[in-house]
């Protein structure tokens, strides 16, 4: 039996990705409160972005828009990659947490890449 995705929630890319949303929703409860309006809210919204963006590509019907979200959506990772990177650096991250989740982005972002190529291929 052949598995259909028929929704972007049947992504695993996306299903990465939302994990990756609820971890650093969890983590950044733990930031200063004075980073509330900084890192905790630009964190927080760069990782909403992602799988946006991955829900809107989905959704989109000629390949060029499709492409265009994911590539928003790789962006969006890296934001929130460098952004966890600075957490780290000023001590709002413990070393095991920050690891954790570069692990997941580094998988995630062959995810994106790998997407961004099959939907490259289909249109040629």
């Amino acid at each position: 039996m052949e598995y259909k995705i028929k929704t972007f929630y049947d992504l695993r890319v996306w299903q990465e990705s939302h994990t990756l949303v609820i971890m650093v929703y969890k983590i950044t409860k733990l930031f200063p409160k004075e980073e509330l309006f900084g890192l905790t809210n630009q964190l927080r919204r760069a990782c909403v972005s992602i799988t946006s963006n991955i829900s809107e590509g989905f959704g989109r019907r000629t390949v060029k828009d499709k492409i265009h979200f994911y590539t928003m959506a790789i962006g969006s990772l890296n934001e929130v990659q460098n952004q966890l990177f600075i957490s780290k650096d000023l001590n709002y991250l413990k070393e095991t947490d920050w690891r954790l989740l570069e692990e997941r982005i580094i998988l995630i972002n062959k995810m994106m890449n790998s997407l961004v190529k099959k939907s490259t291929f289909l249109n040629s």
